[in-house]
Order: C-alpha cells, then structure tokens, then sequence
C-alpha cells in the first residue's frame, strides 16, 4: 500500500511539474514579424501590474493607456521581460479600470499573463521582475494612413 501511494505522488508531483514549465503559444496572430521589423509602431509601458497568481486564473496583468487612434490596429503583443511575448486581437474598450481611469483620448487595455507562467517565473526568483511595470512592453502598430497628398 506504501509503494502505491508513493507512485502516485510522484506521478502526481511530475505532472504538476510538465504543467507549470510546458512551453504555450496559442497566440491569435503573427507577431514576430511586428517585433523585429524596421516599420514604426508604438510603444507604451503598463501604467498598472498585477501579480497575484494565488488568488487563482486572472490575478496576472498589466493596464496600459493607449491612444484613441489606435481602436483599429488589427492586434497588440505584449512583452513581460523573462516571460515573453503575447500577442492578442482587440476588444472593448475601457475608460476605467481598477481604480485606473483613461486621460481624455485614450482608453484602457487589460493583457493577462497565464497562471502557470506567473508561478514558474516566481519560483525562478523573478516576481520583483514581472511586478515592475517598466517592465510590461505593449507594442502595436502604426494605423495605416493612406492619405495621399497632391503635389
């Protein structure tokens, strides 16, 4: 019964260790090529983090303050230092968030951060590292403006 019992805490203590450190992309769009490209895109760092990741699923993310005239950039990536790049489409728009409220032309987005990263990150001594908001990049790019001018 004792070597039963102890097979199946190791199985389960393995399985717990494949879920935290398994590598996931289910990234809706393209962003490499955004990331590395020459062309203009802007820039903005968080304007508030959130890492709380034992308060369960949705406690890990950064609001960021994004001008109007980016409401129909077709997607954003985010980038956390150590934790990587996401890449997410847009939808809705906020002026108010966490006690966060939009300046006049802008509005507010909210990217999280997956659980299981946020943990594996934190046990790799890194939590001072995604709680510093300098650190949370989103990136989206310049709105196409085909406005030709007659010369």
């Amino acid at each position: 019964m004792r070597r039963r019992l102890r097979y199946i805490l190791i199985l389960l203590l393995s399985l717990s260790i494949i879920t935290l450190w398994w590598p996931v992309n289910d990234s809706d769009c393209n962003f490499g090529d955004l990331l590395v490209s020459k062309t203009k895109k802007f820039q903005v760092n968080a304007t508030k983090v959130i890492v709380q990741p034992w308060r369960g699923r949705h406690h890990v993310y950064g609001i960021f303050m994004i001008p109007n005239e980016y409401k129909q950039a077709p997607f954003f990536v985010v980038t956390v230092q150590g934790a990587g790049s996401y890449c997410s489409k847009q939808f809705g728009y906020k002026k108010n968030f966490n006690g966060i409220f939009a300046e006049p032309g802008t509005y507010l987005v909210q990217k999280f951060v997956r659980t299981r990263t946020a943990l594996r990150l934190i046990f790799q001594g890194l939590y001072f590292q995604i709680n510093d908001k300098q650190n949370w990049t989103l990136t989206l790019p310049e709105p196409n403006t085909t406005t030709a001018t007659p010369n």
